[in-house]
């Protein structure tokens, strides 16, 4: 037996209990006739004590060679610390070794296994199974699978049924692009990783599964950034005989039932908004709705004033920052030439400050007298002491480029605070966006989504306006779930296929066997997928997701640590048929 206790349940009810502890040497201290050792596993830490009055010679002497992360097993007698620690459960015991034993010795780690590291992201991705030791990361990825047991119960007794989907399936020619793997039997052909189980999940509501759920692995070979990966994890739902309330009023109820159970907050409110609305007050269509800064679209007062800039803008919106009136110029130009940064991509901004004896200066009062700036104050909503932030250009940009800087500025305000939640439902997508690289029309969430009944004749003449039956649960202005009411029959899937651009032979090529399947019944059905990593890194007050996946990618989608993505071996590559001209 390694260990009888773990390295965090001791207390001053187990003095004098013969106790077997194993784990690895967080810290040593040689006083030379005493030395105290921290010994730490995944339950805590739980100091040991040698001393040469009583500890034997041999265990003594073997005591003074111990370094950081070596692994040992101890046998010694719990007794009361006489210097407590108040800062770990523990801290009122210590062990008074008898034995020890070096299970492992340790190279010395090249940064230090603590909460707060001298280990930079890089090689503390390298060395990921060292980084796992460290309690923030440690507690992460016990968090999370906190979350996955409380998304299994909620919906197990809901009676959904957590159905496994295939991982080797057949790739499409929609969505992100797919990671494939060679077939070695079939020569010259590959299967794909699936970006989602969708068809499958489908295909379960025809068989009559009709409350579906799965935790499930999914792929896509896109571009990177802090809250994306390769492969990443989705808590996968579809129902049958439900329409789009139904499925709201469900996932209402388990985004409430963690908020609540996890962080002790009661949400009742779950409101409700428009794609087009939220395009038009936020400038996304996930807005973070814990704080104002509402969009005010200024055309009406602020063109035909001879100022060309906003003459010549198809648009001119503006947001009012909280007390941005005390402001100095030199702050205002470092946030005009925060806009101009490339990410953003604004051409400059125009700014008022509304003053608290109820002036206003601007950068263009060249142009624009008291009164035309207390329109754009009642427009903006912005009260004495605010600053008006002014953005034009094109609409289809310049409202991005404000979302941006509103949220830029409700950070550095500190408005985003991750202890409070906001969900909100998006709803009423449109069914289609027109892509200009390849000059057609692609689903904006996939093929499969079912158009509103009373859009569908504009299908023909202005496909650009036909809504989805779609929704997205956003939460702190991070999309969190999304999902749609499917098509269930095999004459709208093939319209809906034509105004894609397939050919009928096209679409039955890559979907025949899902239109085959409508023809035997088919009932309505939906469904949605939560990102399962976005939505633990939020619940656990980040928006980063890194630290909650045991293994993650890196920026490159490199897994520096086992060196992959890497090249195969001359012999593998002949097996699969796979010639390479290097």
């Amino acid at each position: 037996m390694y260990r009888s206790h773990s390295c965090g349940e001791l207390r001053t009810s187990d003095i004098n209990k013969e106790v077997t502890l194993s784990g690895w040497v967080q810290k040593v201290r040689d006083k030379g006739f005493m030395i105290w050792v921290d010994l730490r596993d995944r339950y805590g830490i739980t100091q040991l004590i040698f001393d040469e009055e009583r500890t034997p010679l041999n265990v003594m002497e073997n005591a003074k060679t111990l370094g950081r992360e070596f692994v040992i097993q101890v046998k010694g007698t719990v007794i009361e610390r006489e210097s407590k620690n108040p800062n770990i459960p523990t801290g009122d015991i210590e062990i008074l070794v008898q034995e020890l034993q070096v299970l492992n010795k340790a190279l010395v780690p090249p940064f230090t296994i603590e909460d707060e590291t001298d280990g930079g992201e890089d090689i503390r991705m390298k060395y990921r199974y060292l980084d796992i030791r460290r309690n923030p990361v440690k507690d992460s990825l016990m968090f999370r699978h906190q979350v996955a047991m409380k998304v299994r119960n909620y919906l197990s007794e809901a009676d959904f049924i957590e159905v496994e989907t295939p991982y080797l399936i057949k790739s499409t020619p929609e969505g992100a692009r797919d990671f494939v793997v060679p077939s070695r039997m079939n020569e010259g052909q590959f299967y794909a990783l699936p970006q989602s189980p969708q068809t499958f999940k489908q295909l379960l509501m025809v068989g009559g599964m009709d409350k579906y759920f799965q935790i499930v692995k999914c792929f896509r070979d896109e571009d990177l950034r802090a809250d994306r990966q390769p492969e990443f994890t989705q808590i996968d739902c579809e129902m049958a005989f439900v329409e789009q309330e139904d499925i709201l009023t469900i996932f209402e109820g388990l985004t409430r039932h963690l908020i609540k159970d996890i962080k002790g907050q009661d949400i009742t409110d779950f409101p409700r908004m428009t794609y087009d609305e939220a395009m038009k007050t936020y400038g996304n269509d996930k807005p973070d709705i814990r704080f104002g800064m509402r969009f005010g679209e200024l055309n009406e007062v602020a063109k035909h004033k001879e100022f060309k800039v906003f003459n010549d803008a198809e648009l001119v919106v503006a947001i009012a920052v909280p007390g941005g009136a005390s402001y100095t110029r030199k702050e205002i130009d470092k946030l005009i030439d925060w806009v101009k940064r490339p990410q953003v991509g604004a051409l400059g901004m125009v700014y008022a400050k509304y003053n608290e004896d109820g002036s206003f200066k601007s950068s263009v009062d060249k142009f624009y007298d008291q009164s035309d700036l207390s329109k754009w104050a009642e427009i903006t909503e912005a009260k004495p002491g605010d600053l008006i932030c002014v953005l034009s250009g094109q609409e289809n940009k310049v409202r991005g480029q404000l979302s941006a800087l509103r949220m830029e500025l409700a950070e550095r305000l500190g408005l985003r605070n991750p202890e409070e939640f906001a969900p909100l439902w998006v709803v009423d997508f449109p069914l289609l966006e027109w892509d200009e690289d390849t000059e057609r029309y692609h689903a904006m969430h996939h093929p499969f989504t079912s158009p509103k009944p009373e859009d569908i004749p504009l299908l023909d003449t202005k496909p650009g306006d036909v809504r989805a039956n779609a929704y997205d649960l956003v939460l702190n202005g991070n999309e969190i779930g999304g999902g749609s009411i499917r098509i269930h029959d095999k004459e709208t899937q093939a319209l809906m296929f034509d105004h894609l651009g397939f050919t009928p032979e096209e679409a039955k090529e890559q979907f025949g066997f899902l239109m085959d399947a409508f023809q035997y019944g088919a009932p309505p059905h939906g469904g949605i997928a939560f990102g399962f990593d976005r939505l633990v890194a939020i619940l656990g007050g980040q928006e980063t997701i890194r630290d909650f996946i045991a293994f993650p990618k890196n920026n490159s989608g490199r897994d520096v640590m086992i060196d992959a993505p890497a090249n195969i071996d001359t012999e593998q590559l002949k097996e699969l048929n796979i010639k390479l001209d290097l």
